[in-house]
């Protein structure tokens, strides 16, 4: 009978540690890709496009870019302290807090639960970067976007970034079901 009891005390434990492979898988993709982008693409400037590597003619292109700033460049303009502060620090602090978030509640149904993963791993992984490459987080993955909402091509970005959204957009849909079904009830 105690056996049984620690099996299903532990079991809350599995149920939060499982995901954060996903959050481990995305830290480890983004950063071999940006090893291999740096390692094999040059950057690019504003005079010369070398190295653009066109995967799907110009709808879908590989350069190697830096931001020291955060989606869309924005804040490039801020001194580098506040930089530091804004694009750093706090977004360490907001990860751990989120980390505490996630073992502490037990009310997270399991796509959340990886959903959050995937968020904390494309967070830690820009993290890293803004941390250890003082030239910026390195963006390679550049999009045609067809004009839409004025720009030519989507922001430049990478696979935290990408896991980071689709995540967010996963856990907003499993969020939003939730909700509705808890209405039904």
């Amino acid at each position: 009978m105690e056996e049984r009891n620690a099996e299903t005390s532990r079991q809350p434990l599995r149920q939060k540690l499982l995901p954060l492979i996903l959050t481990l898988a995305v830290i480890v993709a983004d950063q071999v890709t940006k090893a291999l982008v740096v390692a094999h693409i040059p950057q690019l400037t504003l005079f010369s496009d070398d190295g653009v590597i066109r995967v799907l003619g110009d709808y879908v292109r590989l350069i190697h870019v830096r931001n020291k700033a955060v989606a869309f460049s924005m804040g490039a303009g801020l001194p580098a302290d506040i930089r530091l502060v804004l694009f750093s620090l706090m977004p360490l602090a907001i990860i751990v807090l989120v980390f505490v978030v996630y073992f502490r509640n037990d009310e997270f149904l399991p796509l959340q639960r990886w959903a959050i993963c995937g968020i904390l791993g494309g967070g830690i992984g820009n993290l890293i970067d803004r941390f250890f490459r003082p030239d910026g987080v390195v963006d390679f993955i550049d999009c045609y976007f067809f004009g839409l909402f004025g720009m030519e091509r989507w922001p430049t970005f990478n696979v935290a970034d990408s896991a980071v959204v689709v995540c967010i957009v996963l856990f907003a849909l499993s969020f939003i079901a939730q909700t509705r079904r808890a209405e039904k009830s």
